[in-house]
């Protein structure tokens, strides 16, 4: 197997048309066939079922789909990193998000990278804190962003920024009268949690500070992300603590409270995640620029509270 064959392997898989796969890659229909046969007799296997529609993959061609695809990044990251070798500035940078970030701090922040660096090709990739790591080691990414991310010697971290906790309440709720809510009033309402999946998590970081002050939460829901609590809580499912970026999310039925005699620790981190053994210009340049972005926001907050 080589990569024109899983080039063109891709292609008809795709299109699901030997005809229209053919055009798209600029050859005639017969040798594109001929090659995909050839695929076939190699792997021992049929990786199409022809049928008057096109062509439909096997359980075998879906299974060689992904991983050809996979292939297919790893070639175009491979060719990207030489050239970003040879060219400074230029190349790619492949960051994995997840969280509630993404709704203020992050796409500010990669704004402020492109601004910089314009010549440099960003791809997001939406994966959970395990992806990230796995993702990381298997250079696929270049940099991620979580919260709450256990040690690991080969992965370095880098603050982004330190978000306060604010309470998504229901207009119709009894706290939604009060434009600041005591941390222990929490202890008699649905609380909604999030994100499940992959521990420790702002999951433990909320029942941590309740057990700190001394109530174990009366959960109604633990979900995926911040959008899906945020959206809970506006149907009435119960209250919930966000951290102030997911405070963009305005949610007909929703509104925002500040909460007081709150545990000490009534914030969360946001970091960025990379391989320590990194050498890549563009990833010090992505590292230098989310601390000169940190350093502006510390003096933008400082120059209000002057004021």
């Amino acid at each position: 197997m080589d990569l024109r064959h899983l080039r063109y392997f891709i292609a008809v898989a795709e299109e699901a048309n030997i005809g229209r796969a053919a055009t798209r890659l600029h050859i005639s229909q017969p040798p594109l066939t001929r090659q995909i046969q050839q695929l076939e007799e190699e792997l021992g296997v049929t990786l199409f079922i022809r049928t008057p529609r096109g062509m439909e993959l096997t359980p075998a061609g879906e299974l060689l789909l992904d991983e050809a695809r996979n292939i297919r990044s790893l070639v175009e990251q491979a060719t990207e990193r030489t050239q970003r070798a040879g060219q400074g500035r230029l190349g790619r940078l492949d960051v994995a998000i997840f969280g509630s970030a993404i709704l203020d701090v992050i796409p500010t922040l990669l704004l402020a990278f492109r601004n910089r660096y314009p010549d440099v090709k960003v791809v997001l990739h939406n994966m959970t804190k395990n992806e990230q790591i796995e993702a990381l080691r298997q250079r696929r990414i270049s940099v991620g962003f979580n919260r709450m991310l256990a040690p690991h010697e080969d992965i370095g971290t880098l603050l982004v920024t330190t978000e306060n906790l604010l309470l998504a309440v229901p207009t119709e709720h009894p706290l939604a009268r009060q434009e600041i809510v005591r941390f222990a009033d929490l202890a008699h309402h649905p609380l909604i949690l999030f994100p499940s999946g992959a521990r420790p998590s702002f999951i433990d970081k909320i029942i941590g500070l309740c057990a700190e002050r001394g109530f174990e939460p009366r959960v109604s829901q633990e979900v995926g992300d911040a959008v899906t609590a945020v959206a809970l809580a506006a149907s009435g499912f119960g209250v919930c603590l966000v951290p102030t970026s997911a405070t963009t999310l305005q949610f007909p039925g929703v509104v925002y409270r500040r909460v007081h005699e709150a545990p000490p620790g009534f914030f969360v981190d946001l970091t960025c995640i990379y391989r320590k053994a990194d050498q890549s210009p563009i990833l010090a340049a992505f590292l230098e620029t989310i601390e000169a972005e940190r350093e502006a926001r510390s003096q933008a907050g400082s120059s209000h509270s002057a004021r």
